[in-house]
């Protein structure tokens, strides 16, 4: 299952036919504990069809970053790009250390995706899903339009372990 940006076409970039990857898609690749949508589909990959792997595919460029990084009114998207200005306010420091405008989104979206990465694990249902013993692996990729190259950012998730204590749910 991927849980990516609404300009990156899964399938494509994986090489993959349409219909043997498992997609939710929305601005910014955002995976928030209150959305209910995401979440069900989440829960439907990985409790029915039993996929092993989940990952959250962010792209440089993204627009929906950009938007979070500037202080214009976008409307009603404005509140939901808040988890990525959440995410900009805790990394402020290292992000405003680059040096072009573009660093700082395309480093923005790297975090972006780092952070979806543990609002997966975070969630009850990839941690009911290893309380099971089901396999599964929580990974986050960036795609660079640019370039057409699909990057890992080295963070995977493959157990309960992995989690900070606080948010890991008991068995």
């Amino acid at each position: 299952m991927v849980v990516q940006d609404s300009r990156v076409l899964a399938n494509e970039i994986v090489g993959l036919l349409p219909g043997d990857i498992f997609v939710h898609r929305n601005v910014g690749n955002i995976v928030v504990h209150s959305d209910l949508n995401c979440l069900s589909v989440l829960q439907y990959a990985v409790e029915i069809l039993k996929v092993k792997h989940v990952i959250v595919c962010g792209h440089y460029g993204c627009g929906g970053v950009k938007a979070a990084m500037s202080n214009e009114k976008h409307g009603l998207i404005d509140n939901w790009l808040r988890n990525i200005k959440d995410i900009y306010q805790q990394n402020e420091k290292l992000i405003d250390t680059l040096e072009s405008n573009q660093q700082q989104v395309d480093r923005l979206c790297e975090l972006n995706v780092i952070e979806q990465v543990a609002s997966v694990v975070h969630s009850t249902i990839a941690q009911d899903a290893w309380d099971r013993g089901q396999e599964l692996a929580v990974h986050g990729w960036i795609y660079s339009i640019a370039d057409g190259l699909l990057r890992d950012l080295d963070v995977c998730f493959t157990d309960k372990e992995q989690i900070h204590r606080i948010h890991r749910t008991n068995s």
